[in-house]
């Protein structure tokens, strides 16, 4: 799976990272974050599993952050 986005980012010299990209639909990044609060920091799985799938995530997609 690759990590580029198929999206260009909203400011024409920037580079299409999560933020660029997501600013096409400002309102949907809002719900986003908001949902990913809660799944985050309030969810039932402990946070070393969640932890341990954030890392799985971000080598499968070659996530470089």
């Amino acid at each position: 799976m690759s990590s580029t986005p198929r999206i260009p980012a909203v400011t024409a010299d920037a580079a299409p990272d999560f933020g660029n990209v997501t600013a096409h639909a400002a309102e949907i990044i809002q719900q986003f974050f908001s949902l990913y609060g809660v799944l985050w920091q309030q969810g039932r799985i402990p946070a070393d599993l969640r932890e341990v799938t954030r890392l799985r995530n971000a080598s499968i997609t070659d996530c470089g952050y």
